[in-house]
């Protein structure tokens, strides 16, 4: 099990201070965070792609770079890359680069984006939003998988003789997440691809989200790639913990009634009885991330959001720091414990590279048996 953050970029302002933080200290504090992620023990750090306000990251695979130059170990990632008003051509070329930068610890999580005024801004409709996401990915696949591409599509200019530069690392492309909140043809894409499919899991009741992952585990099985319960699968997830639970509460109460994802509307405690939220001492957090298991079925990655609503950075590298010292090592056993054998791993590039070294020897080997058949000794 892969455990890590994302971050969903957001600039919101401390309503305990009255403080709001400029787009230098936010894109600061994501760098400190992913530094911190990696400093505890963790797996990943995600961050997000807007183009709007209140968000700072625009860029991604800039931040990430960076990140990577000062990390070592973790895997850097996106909790979301615009698969719809971004051009395929320049993902491709963005995340083959930030690949040999970063000695391939580099995937990233697909999402359409539900930001109805950025479409246009890139020269899209929000209304083609599915239609986009499927072409689109479909055309990445092609450049990261062929050095040279001929294509013609619905939504961009055709290409001739295009290779993209650079190739990906190894000859194996970064792995991908497909992310959805609602869209079942999302799920299906992933599915067909073979791809990683990733729930938010933040907002809304687990139903939901079991529905979701349902679908994709049963097209994964469809489409050939191994039994449902193998499918890849990630979840998200939020806490806000102190040694004890009163004080969690009351330290977090103003930060959740006033944030604009999820403020004045239903209460904490009916937020965190109704979703994955989980406001209370690090026991409380490590139980119920042990329930999704039993909602989604074995899973590979489990991300944290953690700096958001406010939160100001040293509470939530002090969050970070409680995650690492009593609840990461428990839960790490814990899913370990449970895991069934036949359940993959998460993909990384080393195991990604090395299940292509294997494909290719197998083809290999089959070329030269049917190249000797009817052959006269």
């Amino acid at each position: 099990m892969e455990i890590g953050v994302f971050s969903v970029s957001d600039i919101t302002t401390d309503p305990t201070t009255g403080h709001t933080p400029t787009e230098n200290e936010r894109i600061k504090a994501a760098v400190a965070i992913a530094k911190k992620v990696e400093e505890i023990g963790m797996d990943v750090y995600a961050i997000g792609e807007h183009h709007n306000r209140p968000f700072f990251s625009s860029s991604p695979t800039t931040t990430l770079a960076y990140i990577a130059a000062q990390t070592e170990r973790i895997t850097l990632s996106t909790s979301t890359t615009l698969i719809t008003t971004n051009d395929p051509v320049k993902i491709a070329e963005d995340f083959a680069m930030l690949q040999h930068l970063a000695d391939g610890r580099v995937d990233l999580i697909m999402g359409r984006g539900n930001t109805a005024p950025v479409y246009p801004w890139f020269g899209k409709n929000i209304q083609d939003g599915i239609e986009l996401a499927v072409e689109n990915y479909s055309l990445l696949r092609r450049l990261w998988d062929e050095d040279t591409v001929n294509w013609s599509g619905k939504f961009r200019t055709p290409l001739q003789n295009f290779t993209s530069t650079p190739r990906p690392l190894d000859g194996v492309a970064p792995f991908v997440w497909h992310g959805s909140i609602r869209s079942p043809q999302i799920a299906e894409l992933a599915a067909y691809y073979g791809d990683g499919f990733f729930a938010n899991n933040i907002f809304w009741p687990k139903e939901h989200y079991q529905q979701l992952i349902g679908l994709y585990r049963e097209r994964y099985e469809h489409y050939g790639h191994g039994n449902a319960d193998q499918a890849i699968v990630g979840l998200g997830g939020q806490f806000f913990m102190r040694k004890n639970s009163q004080d969690a509460v009351k330290e977090f109460r103003p930060y959740f009634d006033n944030a604009p994802v999820y403020g004045h509307g239903p209460s904490l405690e009916d937020f965190t009885s109704q979703t994955p939220l989980t406001v209370g001492s690090p026991q409380e957090v490590i139980e119920k991330t042990l329930t999704f298991r039993e909602y989604f079925g074995d899973y590979q990655r489990q991300l944290f959001l953690v700096d958001h609503a406010g939160l100001p950075l040293k509470t939530v590298l002090e969050q970070l720091d409680l995650f690492g010292e009593e609840v990461l090592p428990v839960l790490r056993k814990e899913f370990e414990d449970r895991k069934p054998a036949h359940v993959p791993d998460a993909p990384t590039h080393a195991s990604r590279v090395a299940a292509s070294v294997i494909a290719s020897a197998k083809d290999d080997a089959a070329d030269a048996v049917s190249g000797g058949i009817g052959r006269t000794p």
